[in-house]
């Protein structure tokens, strides 16, 4: 049962925690151990954030797609 669940979180986490871990070259579980904990601290705020930020990775993943697809004739 907490490997489906693990599974879930892992397949449908949108890149946000992998984009933040390459950025900043650390590691991805700490990321993720960072937005679990400060949202116990922060009443949610950091889950706020997060669907920000795959707004954001995703209109960006979305707009070097359309990019690529002008210039490649």
């Amino acid at each position: 049962m907490i490997q489906r669940i693990l599974t879930f979180f892992e397949r449908y986490s949108f890149g946000v925690s992998t984009y933040l871990g390459e950025k900043f070259d650390m590691s991805i579980s700490k990321i993720r151990l960072f937005f679990i904990y400060s949202s116990f601290l922060a009443v949610g705020f950091p889950i706020i954030f997060y669907f920000l930020a795959v707004f954001v990775l995703g209109i960006r993943t979305y707009m070097k797609r359309i990019r690529t697809r002008i210039w490649d004739f």
